[in-house]
């Protein structure tokens, strides 16, 4: 009984989603500078320091002003970036997800810690983030389980087998710690909310958003140029349209009244209204 109820909240709750207030904007954006170069992907912290990844896998830091703070060359051993988490500034976490492997840096960019996820037994993971109490969520992708693991590569807790809760399969890319919930995203079947607990909460129906983001309550994601925001309480949606063309855009990522989109040929910084 437990298992069809779930199932039925399931159902309920996009067809619910879609019933919601949706309110639609447009915005334009200024550039304010740019960073020429060929990069794969980027990060950008609180404090507006810039974290770019070059196609051989270096990893240059630019401070708020985007002059030059560091350069991190240590790629022949790990392979290539898989994913970087700069919530806390101080301890930067570099995930490389073919030896599922953490690197933890200071804000030098100096090697503070290396945990290898191997010797915790998860042997293949593709959603990894620094959780509230400088510890690490990953999502074990052969046990189908959230687990937290400390500097030591220690497993503090882990979730219910998904495979027991849900009667579809769940691949999260991204693991997301804001304002006391645990977000997982998967690109083809769409959030997943947890507890610090790894209890399940919630499931919201929004598939095939890119460069997601969570701030408290709010999920937010794009569709090239158009980007969606849902209120996971009140399940509120807002759109918002670009004027500027960003289907071409490797990724996007909005902090405070920036926007940085990397292109091809280097990273361009927006200010946004």
């Amino acid at each position: 009984m437990g298992r069809l109820i779930q199932f039925l909240l399931l159902l309920i709750f996009p067809v619910f989603a879609w019933c919601q207030q949706t309110t639609d904007t447009a915005f334009s954006i200024q550039p304010i500078k740019k960073i020429e170069g060929s990069f794969v992907s980027f990060t950008a912290d609180n404090l507006g320091n810039l974290f770019l990844i070059t196609e051989n896998n270096q990893l240059k830091k630019f401070n708020a002003n985007l002059d030059s703070a560091g350069i991190f060359n240590d790629v022949r051993r790990y392979g290539n970036v898989y994913w970087i988490d700069v919530n806390n500034p101080l301890k930067i976490a570099v995930y490389y997800r073919n030896f599922t492997t953490i690197l933890v840096l200071d804000r030098f960019l100096n090697v503070r810690n290396t945990i290898d996820l191997r010797s915790s037994g998860i042997l293949q993971a593709r959603a990894v983030a620094q959780s509230y109490d400088n510890n690490y969520w990953v999502f074990d992708e052969l046990e189908s389980k959230i687990k937290k693991v400390d500097d030591n590569g220690k497993v503090l807790l882990e979730s219910a087998d998904f495979r027991m809760i849900f009667t579809e399969s769940y691949v999260p890319q991204r693991i997301i710690d804001e304002n006391g919930m645990l977000f997982l995203y998967d690109e083809q079947k769409g959030w997943l909310i947890f507890d610090y607990y790894g209890a399940y909460k919630q499931h919201i129906d929004y598939a095939g958003w890119k460069d997601v983001s969570v701030l408290k309550d709010n999920l937010s994601g794009r569709d090239n140029n158009v980007f969606y925001t849902v209120n996971r309480k009140t399940f509120n949606q807002f759109k918002i349209t670009s004027g500027t063309d960003l289907s071409q855009a490797i990724k996007i990522q909005r902090q405070a009244n920036k926007l940085y989109v990397l292109n091809k040929d280097g990273l361009i910084v927006y200010h946004l209204p």
